[in-house]
C-alpha cells in the first residue's frame, strides 16, 4: 500500500469529529452537524473548483455522517468523481463512499462500473485491488453481470500479482455467492484449481475458500482438486515450523490453510486413487500423532491452532467412515478431551464423539467412555456441555447399556436445567421403548418419569405408553397393576392419572381379582383424583367410569350416583355435561349385550412412525436424531408397538369400537372407507373429489399408463381422468396380501351402460402366474353424476415385472367406448420393512455383492431434491428408512423383504443424492436379480 503523505491528515476532519465529541445533548449534535451539511452542499455548489484533497475531506465528513446514523442525499457524484483520482488516498476514499452509501439501483452504477474496468485494466496492483475490494463489497447483481467474466481472468493470469490474485479469489467468491447462475469457470475451471499449486501460500489460502465453495454446488467438475489438496496438506503437515516460516501461527504451520484443506476434501468421498489415499491417510494419522506430542508453547494461541487442524481431520476421518484403525484413534483422543479443564474443548469432543457413535467402526470405542460421560452430565458447571453430553449417551445406547443410561438420565431429569427438560424426557421415551426387552421394564420407565417430570411429558409421550400397553398383551395386567400402585401416591401428578384412567379402563379387570384393588377400589381411587383434574381429563375419566360399567356391573349404582350428581349433569363445560347425561343414558337403557359391544375394548393401534420420534426430529432438526428401531419394529412404515398418529381418544373412549372394524375381520381394514357413490356431489361437478391429490386429465388411449409411475410410492388417488370419467383408487397391502378399492366416476349426466371391467395380464405374468387377481363384480349401469365402487383382491405368488391391465368398456350415448389401463400393482407394493444396525446393514450389503444382484442407474433430478420430500417418497416405497447407517448424512439408505407367496427376497436400497449438481445415483442389492432391476428402473422416475 502507498505510503500516506503528511498533508493527507484531514485536519478539518479531525475538527469536526472532536466538535461532534465534544456536543452535550442529541440537540447539540444535530445543530452541529446540519451546519457541517450546509457548508458541504455550499462547497459542492460553489462556483469554485475544489481539488481532490477538499473532496476527500467533504466525502470522509459526509461518510462519518452517514455512519452516526443520519441521511445523506448528496455528495455522490464528488465521491465517484474521486474514482479518477491517481492518489491512493482519494481513490480509497472514494470506493470506501460508493461500497457504504450507494444502492445497486442508483443511476451512478454505469459511472461506477466505468471506473472500475479502468482500474482494473491499468495494471496497477493497488487500483485493481481497490476496484476488487470495492466489487465485493456492494457485490450486487449489476456488478455480477459486469465483471463476472473479467475476474476468472485476472486471477489466473500469469502476470497478475499476488495480492491481486488474492482479493480477486475472494471478490469472485463474493459474487458466486449472490449470483451464482451468473459466474460460470467454464474454461477457467482447471486453472482455477491448479492455483492450490501456487507457490504464494496467501493465494492458496484465498483460492480454496473459492474452490470449495465452488466443490459444493459443482462436485464432479472440481473432482481435480483432491489430489492436489492433499499433495498440499501433506507438505504442510511434514513441515517443521521453521519451513513456513511467514505462515507459522505460534509453532502451527498454516493452521488457517490446514484446517480449509480439510474442510475441501470433506465435500468429496475418500480418494479411489489408491496412492492419494494412502497419502491422505498418513496426514491423519501425523495429524493425530502431533496431537499426542507435548506442546511448543504454553499460550492459548497454539493449542487453540492446533487443536483446530486436529478437529478438522476428525471431521474428515468421520465423513470417511472407511478407516476403522483412524475411527478408533480420533474416538480415543476426543476421550482424552472428555476431561480437559478447557469447557470448550469438552463440548467439541463430546458434540464430535455423537457423529462417532453412529459409525458401525468407532460404536464400542465410544461406548469406553460411558462413565466420563455420565461423570460430565452430573458435574458440568455448563448447560450447553451438559446437553452434549444427554446427546451423547442417546446416541452411544444400545441393547448392552440401555438400562444404565435410561437410569442415569432419569436421575439427572430430577436436577436438569429447565431448558432441556422436554429433550431429555422424549429421548428417555424413546430409548426405552427402542430397547425395551422387557416391557414391564418399559412401563416402570415411563410412569417413573411421568413421576420425576410430569410438567415436561408431552401428550405424544403418555399416548405412546398407552398405544405400547394396548398393542402387547403380555404387558397389560402388569401396567393395571403398576399404575394402580403410582395412583395410590398423594401427590400424583395429572398425566399419570390421564395414564391410570385410560389403562385400568381398559384392563382394571385383569387386577379386580385382588381385594387391594377391587372395581370399587380402583373406582374410588381415580374419583379421588377427579376434582383435582382439568377438563379434559375429567372428561377421560367419565369414560373410565362407563367402562366400568361395563367391566364391573356391581359398580353400576355408584357410578351413576356420581353421572347424576348436579356437578355433572349440570355442569359449566358443555363436553362434562353432556358426556355424563349421555352415559348416565347409556348405562340405564343399554342392553348387557349392547353395553358389551360399544364399550369393548380397544382394538390395537394401527402400525404408524412413534409419535414421540417425530417431535423429537422435529424439535433437533432432520437429520440430528438417530432414528434406528430395533428387529422387529418400523419407523415411518409401522411400529409392532403402534404408532404416531392415532392418539388414544381422550373425547369418546367409550364409543370408538361403534365404527372401528374388527381386524381378524377386515384384513386390511379397509371396511372403514367412505362410499363415494353414496356422496352428494359437490357445487360445480358432478363427482365428489374424496383424493387428496388430482392428476391432470389424461386423453384415452389403447393402453394408458400415464398415471401408473405417480403410484408407485403413493397408495390413493386419481389414477385416470377424461371427459367422461374419473377413476380413483385406494389399496393397502400386508405381506402378500393387497385390497384395492377403484371408485368410477360418471363426469357427465348421462348414464353409462353396459358397464364391464376385466383384468387381464401380459409378459411373463401371463406365462407363469405371479398374481393372482379376483375382481368383484360391478353393476353395469352407473348413473350420470354416480360413482362406482369395485373390489380387489390381490395375491403375489412370486416376483413380477409386469403390472396387470384393466379394460373399461360402456356405452355412452349410443357410442362403445373402450379404455386399457395399467393397474399400479407394482413389487415394492409387497415389501415389509426390516430394520437394521449398521453392522447388519454393511453386513448384509457386501453379501449380495454379485454383479446380478445389483442395480444401479445415475440420473438427473426430474423433482424437488428437498430431504423431506425424499424421505416421504421412500416411505412410500414400503421399505424401512434407516437412519444414522450411512456414512454421509446426505444419503438415505433403506431395507426390506418381499413378501410373496413362493419365497421372501431381500432387497437394500442407497440413494445418493448430489443437490450441486441435480443428480442421483440409485444401487438397489437384491437376493434376486429381477427385482434389483425392476425396482431401479421404478424408482429413477420417482426423484
Amino acid at each position: 500500500m502507498p505510503a500516506v503523505s503528511k498533508g493527507d491528515g484531514m485536519r478539518g476532519l479531525a475538527v469536526f469529529i472532536s466538535d461532534i465529541r465534544n456536543c452535550k445533548s442529541k440537540e447539540a449534535e444535530i445543530k452541529r452537524i446540519n451546519k457541517e451539511l450546509a457548508n458541504i452542499r455550499s462547497k459542492f455548489k460553489g462556483d469554485k473548483a475544489l481539488d481532490g484533497y477538499s473532496k476527500k475531506k467533504y466525502v470522509c465528513k459526509l461518510l462519518f455522517i452517514f455512519l452516526l446514523g443520519h441521511d445523506i442525499d448528496f455528495g455522490h457524484m464528488e465521491a465517484v468523481n474521486l474514482l479518477s483520482s491517481n492518489k491512493y488516498t482519494e481513490k480509497q476514499i472514494g470506493y470506501l463512499f460508493i461500497s457504504v452509501l450507494v444502492n445497486s439501483n442508483s443511476e451512478l452504477i454505469r459511472l461506477i462500473n466505468n471506473a472500475i474496468k479502468n482500474d482494473l485494466a491499468s495494471r496497477n496492483p493497488t487500483f485493481m485491488c481497490l476496484a476488487l475490494h470495492c466489487i465485493a463489497n456492494v457485490g450486487s447483481r449489476e456488478m455480477a453481470e459486469a465483471f463476472a467474466g473479467e475476474i476468472p481472468r485476472i486471477l489466473v493470469a500469469g502476470d497478475t500479482m499476488d495480492s491481486v490474485k488474492q482479493s480477486a479469489a475472494l471478490c469472485l467468491l463474493r459474487l458466486y455467492k449472490t449470483s451464482p447462475d451468473l459466474v460460470l469457470m467454464g474454461e477457467w475451471t482447471s486453472r482455477v484449481v491448479h492455483l492450490l499449486n501456487d507457490q504464494h501460500m496467501g493465494v492458496v489460502t484465498a483460492a480454496i475458500s473459492l474452490i470449495t465453495c465452488l466443490s459444493q454446488k459443482n462436485p464432479d467438475e472440481f473432482k481435480t482438486c483432491v489430489s492436489l489438496a492433499v499433495s498440499r496438506l501433506s507438505r504442510i503437515v511434514s513441515s517443521a515450523s521453521t519451513d513456513l516460516q511467514d505462515y507459522t501461527y505460534y509453532f502451527v504451520p498454516a493452521p488457517w490453510l490446514s484446517c480449509k484443506l480439510l474442510r475441501l476434501l470433506q465435500c468429496y468421498p475418500p480418494p479411489e486413487d489408491g496412492a492419494v489415499k494412502g497419502r491422505l491417510v498418513e496426514c491423519l494419522e501425523t495429524i493425530l500423532n502431533k496431537a499426542q506430542e507435548p506442546p511448543k508453547s504454553k499460550k492459548v494461541q497454539h493449542s487453540n491452532a492446533k487443536n483446530a487442524i486436529l478437529f478438522e481431520a476428525i471431521s474428515l476421518i468421520i465423513h470417511y467412515d472407511s478407516e476403522p484403525n483412524l475411527l478408533v484413534r480420533a474416538c480415543n483422543q476426543l476421550g482424552q478431551f472428555l476431561q480437559h479443564r478447557e469447557t470448550n474443548l469438552r463440548y467439541l469432543a463430546l458434540e464430535s464423539m455423537c457423529t462417532l457413535a453412529s459409525s458401525e467402526f468407532s460404536h464400542e470405542a465410544v461406548k469406553t467412555h460411558i462413565e466420563t460421560v455420565i461423570n460430565a452430565l452430573k458435574t458440568e458447571r455448563d448447560v450447553s456441555v451438559r446437553q452434549r453430553a444427554a446427546d451423547l449417551l442417546y446416541a452411544m445406547c444400545d441393547r448392552s447399556n440401555a438400562k444404565q443410561i435410561v437410569a442415569e438420565m432419569l436421575s439427572y431429569l430430577e436436577t436438569a436445567d429447565y431448558s432441556i427438560r422436554e429433550e431429555m424426557v422424549l429421548k428417555v421415551a424413546i430409548l426405552a421403548e427402542k430397547y425395551a426387552v422387557d416391557y414391564s421394564w418399559y412401563v416402570d420407565t415411563i410412569l417413573n418419569l411421568i413421576r420425576i417430570a410430569g410438567d415436561y411429558v408431552s401428550e405424544e409421550v403418555w399416548y405412546r405408553v398407552i398405544q405400547i400397553v394396548i398393542n402387547r398383551d403380555d404387558v397389560q395386567g402388569y401396567a393395571a397393576k403398576t399404575v394402580f400402585e403410582a395412583l395410590q401416591a398423594p401427590a400424583c401428578h395429572e398425566n399419570m392419572v390421564k395414564v391410570g384412567g385410560y389403562i385400568l379402563g381398559e384392563f382394571g379387570n385383569l387386577i379386580a381379582g385382588d381385594p387391594r384393588s377391587s372395581p370399587l377400589v380402583q373406582f374410588n381411587l381415580l374419583h379421588s383424583k377427579f376434582h383435582l383434574c382439568s377438563v379434559p381429563t375429567r372428561a377421560l375419566l367419565l369414560s373410565t367410569y362407563i367402562k366400568f360399567i361395563n367391566l364391573f356391573p356391581e359398580t353400576k349404582a355408584t357410578i351413576q350416583e356420581v353421572l347424576r350428581c348436579d356437578s355433572q349433569i349440570r355442569n359449566s363445560d358443555v363436553e362434562l355435561q353432556q358426556r355424563a347425561v349421555e352415559y348416565l343414558k347409556l348405562s340405564s337403557v343399554a342392553s348387557t349385550d349392547v353395553l358389551a359391544t360399544v364399550l369393548e375394548e380397544m382394538p390395537p393401534f394401527p402400525e404408524r412412525e412413534s409419535s414421540i420420534l417425530a417431535k423429537l426430529k422435529k424439535k433437533k432438526g432432520p437429520g440430528a436424531v438417530s432414528t434406528d428401531l430395533d428387529e422387529g419394529k418400523r419407523e415411518g412404515g409401522g411400529d409392532l408397538n403402534g404408532g404416531g398418529e392415532r392418539a388414544p381418544d381422550t373425547s369418546v373412549i367409550a364409543a370408538s369400537n361403534a365404527s372401528t372394524p374388527s381386524p381378524s375381520a377386515d384384513l386390511l381394514s379397509l371396511r372403514a372407507a367412505p362410499s363415494i357413490g353414496s356422496a352428494p356431489p359437490s357445487t360445480g361437478s358432478l363427482l365428489v373429489d374424496v383424493f387428496s391429490e388430482v392428476g391432470p386429465a389424461v386423453p384415452t388411449s389403447r393402453v394408458n399408463d400415464d398415471g401408473f409411475l405417480r403410484f408407485v410410492c403413493k397408495n390413493n388417488g386419481v389414477l385416470f381422468e377424461n371427459q367422461l370419467l374419473q377413476i380413483g383408487i385406494k389399496s393397502e397391502y400386508r405381506q402378500n396380501l393387497g385390497e384395492m378399492y377403484l371408485f368410477y366416476g360418471n363426469k357427465t349426466s348421462v348414464q353409462f351402460v353396459n358397464f364391464t371391467t376385466t383384468i387381464s395380464c401380459l409378459g411373463d405374468l401371463h406365462a407363469m402366474p405371479q398374481l393372482n387377481v379376483q375382481a368383484k363384480p360391478v353393476d353395469p349401469i352407473v348413473e350420470g353424476g354416480a360413482q362406482l365402487q369395485q373390489v380387489l383382491n390381490i395375491e403375489c405368488l412370486s416376483d413380477f415385472s409386469d403390472a396387470p391391465l384393466l379394460n373399461i368398456r360402456f356405452r355412452y350415448g349410443g357410442a362403445q367406448q373402450n379404455l386399457t389401463l395399467k393397474l399400479p400393482v407394482t413389487i415394492n407394493k409387497f415389501f415389509q420393512p426390516t430394520e437394521m444396525g449398521s453392522q447388519d446393514f454393511f453386513q448384509r450389503w457386501k453379501q449380495l455383492s454379485l454383479p446380478q444382484q445389483e442395480a444401479q442407474k445415475i440420473f438427473k433430478a426430474n423433482h424437488s431434491m428437498d430431504s423431506e420430500v425424499l424421505k416421504a417418497k421412500l416411505l412410500g416405497l414400503g421399505m424401512a428408512l434407516l437412519e444414522n447407517v450411512d456414512p454421509n448424512p446426505e444419503n438415505f439408505v433403506c431395507a426390506g423383504v418381499v413378501q410373496t407367496k413362493a419365497q421372501q427376497m431381500g432387497c437394500l436400497l442407497r440413494l445418493e443424492p448430489n443437490a450441486q449438481a441435480q443428480m442421483y445415483r440409485l444401487t438397489l442389492r437384491s437376493s434376486k436379480d429381477t427385482v434389483s432391476k425392476r425396482l431401479c428402473e421404478l424408482l429413477a422416475e420417482q426423484f
